[in-house]
């Protein structure tokens, strides 16, 4: 009988103990489908740093390596140069790479390192008590908006893909979402491309992903799966940079 639908070679056959309607384990499986259909599950190393992310070694049957709060991308930076055969990857959450992570993100980017980000957009500091990260959104209640988000006072939230993919050495660069089964199947595609990249070394490959966080968000899980389209007004879904299908489409041209 031919199989269509698999349970992944790299994913540990574990219970997952996100909160419910949590988007992080869709991201794991697909995270996982992409480093098998590669064939790279013995020479990937995944960089998870502080936040929900910090999971990543309980689910996912690769090397694995915790950085200290922000610095995932650092720690990548330092795997891939001493170890080039690796596929190295980090995981994070906004608030990691985009504020307290965001020099060492920025500047491993704008040096074109060959690894691959993905960073988990759901707006607040999801584990550390739902504090007001970068990409809280206007208006947002968090704990430490609880009128809401001021942006006149505490800033717009930053369109990281949006600002990645004017850099010249970034390869690839998209948003994705994961509240419909079509945004899964793009999600997909989009984080294939992202380790294409560095693959095929062509540059730094990033993918933001917009993800529910119905605890911090005071919704349930239906609410909050369907408040992604809101952010999505905000976080346009599309991809902003892609040599990968360019270089791809050239080398057919040969």
């Amino acid at each position: 009988m031919l199989k269509f639908f698999e349970f992944p070679k790299s994913l540990k056959n574990t219970r997952f103990h996100y909160c419910p309607g949590c988007h992080h384990s869709i991201a794991h499986r697909l995270l996982c489908e992409v480093i098998d259909e590669l064939g790279i599950q013995d020479k990937s190393l995944g960089i998870a740093s502080i936040g929900c992310s910090c999971f990543l070694y309980f689910y996912i049957d690769v090397d694995i390596v915790e950085a200290p709060h922000g610095r995932a991308c650092a720690a990548a930076t330092g795997a891939k140069r001493a170890r080039p055969d690796l596929v190295v990857f980090t995981y994070q959450g906004d608030g990691d790479f985009a504020s307290i992570g965001f020099n060492e993100s920025f500047h491993t980017a704008l040096r074109g390192e060959k690894i691959t980000a993905i960073m988990i957009n759901n707006t607040v500091y999801g584990m550390t008590g739902g504090q007001a990260s970068p990409t809280t959104v206007p208006g947002q209640k968090t704990t430490t908006t609880p009128e809401g988000k001021d942006p006149q006072y505490l800033g717009y939230p930053p369109k990281i893909a949006e600002i990645l993919a004017t850099l010249e050495s970034v390869a690839f660069s998209a948003r994705v979402a994961l509240n419909t089964p079509k945004r899964i199947i793009d999600a997909r595609k989009a984080i294939k491309n992202a380790f294409l990249a560095q693959i095929n070394n062509l540059g730094f490959g990033y993918v933001e992903i917009l993800s529910a966080c119905p605890i911090n968000w005071k919704m349930d899980p239906v609410s909050a799966n369907k408040h992604i389209d809101k952010l999505t007004e905000i976080f346009p879904l599309g991809i902003f940079k892609d040599k990968v299908s360019e270089s791809l489409k050239s080398k057919k041209g040969d």
